[in-house]
């Protein structure tokens, strides 16, 4: 057996990680978790890199959450659960937060922490047989004010206090009705619809998806938090930009458009 990990790869301009324990429905153990922030930088730092995939290894699961035969011996006494929490929190963040759009690609199992995962990304796409759940309140663990805030953030108030004090399953179709996913699709074409959408992404100028990245950052954050002008230097970016021109020239001679990012 390999030992647990996430797994980086990068082709035609996508970034994808792979949470691989299949054995544990791809549970995220400490150093899984510890290593994200260092994988996201590492796609934020590739020109060629438009966009950030998650996904799970196998077909069974994207993530079933947090590895709870660790919590014995990394979240027990006051310490090492602030250290544990530490690590989630950052890997949390660093997708939540990064510079390029991510985009969970879930089949099967979304579960826990798992679920809270997916939420960070930008958008979230689902095989019709994928179920979710956040099961705190069977676990008899506190789900921190960040999290629950986040997951506002992106489904909204209902909906989160739903998947949270029921702690009930979700199908595939009550996760588009909620939020949770943006569409489901039959498991034998999830691949060429989810492929497909991707080339599109690919596709896209670079400094413009930044720069729509940025505003989507920021507006997630407490209104007294906002820089718009960090936004406003992203935008003035794309003006100033040799894909600008290209943009144009591109649509005027109606043919695809050529980005490099700069």
């Amino acid at each position: 057996m390999t030992e647990p990990s996430v797994r980086y790869e990068a082709a035609r301009g996508i970034a994808r990680l792979t949470i691989d324990q299949p054995a544990k429905m791809n549970a995220m153990t400490y150093d899984m978790w510890a290593s994200v922030p260092g994988l996201v930088r590492r796609a934020e730092a590739d020109p060629d890199v438009r966009a950030i995939v998650l996904q799970g290894a196998g077909d069974k699961a994207f993530c079933a959450g947090a590895d709870i035969s660790q919590f014995g011996e990394k979240r027990t006494g006051e310490e090492a659960v602030k250290a544990y929490d530490r690590a989630v929190g950052a890997g949390m963040d660093a997708v939540l937060n990064a510079a390029k759009p991510t985009i969970a690609l879930i089949r099967g199992i979304c579960f826990g922490g798992g679920c809270a995962l997916a939420l960070t990304c930008d958008l979230r796409f689902a095989t019709d047989d994928s179920r979710f759940r956040v099961p705190a309140a069977r676990l008899g663990l506190g789900y921190g004010f960040d999290n629950i805030r986040m997951m506002i953030g992106k489904i909204g108030t209902a909906a989160v206090a739903d998947i949270l004090i029921s702690a009930r399953i979700l199908s595939a179709a009550d996760g588009e009705r909620s939020g949770v996913i943006h569409r489901a699709h039959p498991r034998d074409s999830f691949d060429q619809e989810t492929g497909a959408y991707l080339d599109m992404v690919a596709a896209n100028a670079p400094l413009t998806l930044a720069a729509i990245k940025g505003a989507l950052v920021q507006l997630a954050r407490p209104e007294a938090e906002q820089d718009r002008t960090v936004v406003d230097a992203l935008v003035a970016k794309c003006f100033d930009s040799a894909d600008y021109k290209e943009g144009q020239k591109a649509f005027l001679e109606k043919r695809l458009p050529a980005f490099r990012g700069v």
